[in-house]
């Protein structure tokens, strides 16, 4: 059975899947990565409560409630969105997490030696699509427990049809080749809100909440850049903690703003 969920506004046209953003076009040009295609298996995620390898640390990550057990990226990835509301242009996708609660890590056993995963608090985690005239917005809506640590990262992977595509940020120009150099850990953007892409089309991503990127490919057809709350490889994985933030008394929201031009 579909869990395909389709927006529509003008010549902007997006489709959505169980709430991976699997494509979004304009005039039919396709900005997304897509499946089957070489790169990466996915086309969005989300990298939560952690963002980064946890191996080394034995994928143990401390916390005031004591330990939790997570591998790569956390493991929201893990569990799957519920749909609850949705309309012409725009749709709201739900998971809802029980403190302790068992998830079985789906890289186990061959990527990874940990088969359960587990996180010592209760999180609502909410996405949101809103299709608009001059783009696409996603929106992160983040309630729990007050004083719950965590760290966000938002992971879509673009599409590359060119040999010259760039990226710009301020004032810095990036080609593909020097993003793959870096390898796995991915190259980091610091202090920065908005990037260019630019490709046979161009595309801006801005954001709100996240405060820094990072750029990840090994292929020259396609590339991910993600806004991230902390970039992980600023530390060791045993010190992971030293980059959370921590969630209020109230919801947080994040918002990634993707605009063709």
């Amino acid at each position: 059975m579909s869990n395909s969920t389709e927006l529509n506004i003008g010549n902007h046209h997006v489709e959505i899947d169980g709430g991976e953003l699997v494509s979004y076009q304009v005039d039919g040009h396709e900005f997304m990565h897509q499946k089957g295609n070489p790169g990466w298996r996915n086309v969005d995620t989300e990298m939560f409560p952690i963002i980064g390898p946890t191996n080394e640390a034995d994928f143990r990550v401390k916390t005031l409630k004591g330990t939790a057990i997570q591998d790569q990226h956390g493991l929201l990835r893990e569990m799957n969105y519920g749909l609850t509301k949705t309309s012409e242009s725009s749709a709201v996708f739900i998971k809802k997490y029980s403190a302790n609660k068992v998830v079985l890590n789906s890289k186990y056993p061959n990527k990874s030696n940990e088969e359960k995963l587990s996180w010592p608090y209760d999180f609502e985690f909410q996405k949101s699509f809103e299709l608009k005239e001059d783009g696409l917005e996603i929106t992160f809506t983040i309630s729990g427990e007050e004083g719950m640590p965590f760290m966000l990262g938002y992971h879509p992977a673009f599409m590359i049809r060119s040999e010259n595509a760039k990226i710009f940020t301020g004032d810095r120009e990036l080609t593909i080749p020097e993003i793959m150099a870096v390898g796995s850990r991915a190259l980091q953007v610091p202090d920065t809100t908005t990037i260019l892409l630019k490709d046979d089309r161009a595309v801006q991503i801005k954001t709100e909440g996240f405060g820094h990127f990072m750029l990840w490919t090994e292929v020259p057809n396609m590339v991910c850049i993600e806004p991230i709350t902390f970039y992980p490889y600023t530390v060791a994985q045993q010190d992971l903690a030293e980059g959370f933030m921590y969630l209020k008394n109230k919801p947080m929201t994040f918002k990634v703003s993707l605009n063709p031009m």
